[in-house]
C-alpha cells in the first residue's frame, strides 16, 4: 500500500510540476501538446490494445484539452477530438467493434444532408471547411467515441483507470490556476463569469473540466482510498479542484459535478446492504461538511459574491433578469430558426449567421440541442432521441455501470450549457455505453470506503 501511494501521489506530483514548468517556461505547452499523442500511439502499437488502451490514451486527452488550450498549447480547436478520434478508429483496428453499434453510424449518416446543404451555401461570408470542422468535430468524436465503447467488456477497476486518466490532467489545470490567479480576493469584483480566476481562458469551459475533476477525485476518496494517508490526499484534491471550479463564477460544471456526486451517493445507498448503508451514512455527513466548509471559504474569499452569483444577482444585489446568461435568447432564435426550416434544418454550422441577423454580432451557440434542431432540422431530432435513447437500452440489459447516471447527466448537463466545445461530453457519453465486469457494489464500499 505504501508502494502504491508514492506511486499515486509521484503521478500527481509529475502533473503540479507540468504546470510550474509549462507556467515558467509557456513554449513546453505546445510540447507537451505533441508529446502525449506520440506516445500513446507507441503505447498502444507495443499492447496492440489487448486491454482497451486507447481510452486510457483518449481519456487523458479529454482530461487536458482545456489546459492546452488555457496555455495556448492546443494546435488549433479541434485538435484534441481528432486525436481522440484516431485513437478510436485505431482501437477498432484492433479490437474491432459490435455489430449492434450500427445504430451509431446511422447518427452519423443523419448529419450527411445539413452538410450537403452547408456545401452549397451561397452565403459567401461562410468559411464552409470552417463551420463544418468546429460544429461537426463533436458530434462525430461523440460517434467514434460510442462505436468502440458500445457494449464493449471491461472491469470496474479498468473503468477507474478511465476515468482517473482524464483526472490526472485536471490537476495540472488546477495547479495553473493557482500560479495564475494566487488571489483570488484581487480579482473578483462583480459575480460574472471570471477570467483571471480562469487561467485567462473561457471560464464555462474551466468550471466544466474542474467540475469533471470534482467527481473524479470524489471516487478516488470514497472507493479507491485504502489508507488515511490516500484518503487525505484525495480529500485535499477533491477541495482544491472544487475551489478553483466555484471561483471561476460559471456555475454550469460546478452544478454538474455536484450532481454526479450526488447521484454517485443515492446509487450506492440503494444497491447496498444495511450493513454497508450504515458505513455510507459517514460518506454523506463528511462530503456535507467538505462541502460547506468550501462554500463557507469560497464566499470570504470572493466576499460574498459567490453567493449572489448563484442566487442570479449582480455585484448590488439586485436580480438579473435573465438566469441563464443571455442563452435563454440564444435558444429562442435557434427553436425560431428550426420552425422555419424544419425538414433539414438551415445547414450544419449556418445557424451562426442567423444568430448574427438576430443579435447583430456574432452569437455562438451553448446550446448542442437546440442547434442541433435548428442547423439538422427534424433529423437532428432523430440523431438527438438516438443519443439519448440508447444508452439506457444497455444499462437496461446490464444495470452493473456504478457511474452510468453520473456520466449521462455530466453529458446532458454539458451540452446545455457549454454545446460541444470540448471532446468531454463526447467521451464521458460514449462510458455509459461500456458493459462493467465482475462488479459488487457492497464488495468496494466495504473494502475502500473510509479506511478504519
Amino acid at each position: 500500500m505504501k508502494n502504491n501511494l508514492l506511486s499515486y501521489g509521484n503521478i500527481l506530483l509529475i502533473h503540479a510540476l507540468i504546470a510550474l514548468a509549462i507556467f515558467v517556461m509557456p513554449f513546453l505547452s505546445k510540447i507537451y501538446a505533441l508529446i502525449i499523442p506520440i506516445l500513446g500511439l507507441l503505447f498502444v502499437l507495443k499492447t496492440k490494445n489487448k486491454n482497451n488502451e486507447v481510452l486510457l490514451i483518449a481519456a487523458y486527452l479529454v482530461g487536458v484539452e482545456v489546459f492546452l488550450r488555457m496555455t495556448g498549447g492546443n494546435l488549433n480547436n479541434e485538435y484534441i477530438k481528432l486525436s481522440v478520434i484516431f485513437f478510436m478508429l485505431l482501437g477498432m483496428i484492433y479490437s474491432s467493434f459490435t455489430i449492434s453499434s450500427f445504430v451509431y453510424w446511422f447518427f452519423l449518416i443523419l448529419l450527411i444532408p445539413s452538410i450537403l446543404v452547408t456545401a452549397t451555401t451561397d452565403i459567401l461570408s461562410v468559411d464552409v471547411k470552417k463551420a463544418l470542422f468546429f460544429n461537426l468535430s463533436g458530434p462525430f468524436c461523440l460517434a467514434f467515441c460510442a462505436i468502440y465503447t458500445f457494449n464493449r467488456k471491461i472491469s470496474f477497476s479498468e473503468l477507474q483507470n478511465i476515468v482517473l486518466a482524464m483526472g490526472l490532467p485536471i490537476v495540472s489545470t488546477t495547479a495553473y490556476l493557482f500560479l495564475y490567479n494566487p488571489s483570488v480576493q484581487s480579482v473578483v469584483t462583480g459575480t460574472q463569469s471570471n477570467f483571471e480566476t480562469s487561467g485567462g481562458f473561457g471560464p464555462n469551459q474551466v468550471s466544466t473540466i474542474l467540475g469533471l475533476g470534482m467527481f473524479v477525485f470524489f471516487t478516488q476518496l470514497i472507493l479507491f482510498s485504502k489508507s488515511k494517508k490516500m484518503l487525505i490526499l484525495n480529500g485535499i484534491l477533491l477541495l482544491v479542484i472544487s475551489y478553483r471550479a466555484i471561483v471561476t463564477f460559471s456555475r454550469g460544471g460546478v452544478i454538474t459535478g455536484v450532481v454526479m456526486i450526488a447521484i454517485l451517493l443515492l446509487l450506492l445507498y440503494f444497491h447496498s446492504s444495511r450493513e454497508v448503508k450504515g458505513k455510507l451514512a459517514m460518506v454523506f455527513v463528511i462530503t456535507a461538511i467538505m462541502g460547506i466548509g468550501i462554500w463557507t471559504y469560497t464566499s470570504v474569499q470572493t466576499s460574498g459574491l459567490i453567493e449572489k452569483r448563484y442566487a442570479n444577482q449582480d455585484a448590488t444585489g439586485r436580480v438579473k433578469k435573465d438566469r441563464l446568461g443571455g442563452r435563454e435568447a440564444i435558444i429562442e432564435v435557434e427553436l425560431k430558426t428550426f420552425f422555419d426550416n424544419p425538414i433539414l434544418g438551415v445547414g450544419a454550422g449556418l445557424g451562426k449567421e442567423y444568430r448574427k441577423k438576430a443579435f447583430g454580432v456574432d452569437v455562438a451557440s451553448h446550446n448542442e440541442i437546440t442547434r442541433m434542431i435548428s442547423e439538422h432540422g427534424f433529423l437532428g431530432i432523430l440523431g438527438l432521441l438516438i443519443l439519448f435513447i440508447m444508452p439506457f437500452v444497455l444499462y437496461y440489459i446490464n444495470r452493473s455501470n456504478l457511474y452510468f447516471l453520473s456520466f449521462y447527466v455530466f453529458w446532458f448537463l454539458t451540452i446545455n450549457h457549454a454545446a460541444m466545445r470540448t471532446a468531454a461530453p463526447a467521451f464521458v457519453y460514449a462510458l455509459t455505453l461500456i458493459s462493467v465486469i465482475n462488479y459488487k457494489t457492497d464488495n468496494y464500499v466495504k473494502t475502500n470506503t473510509i479506511p478504519d
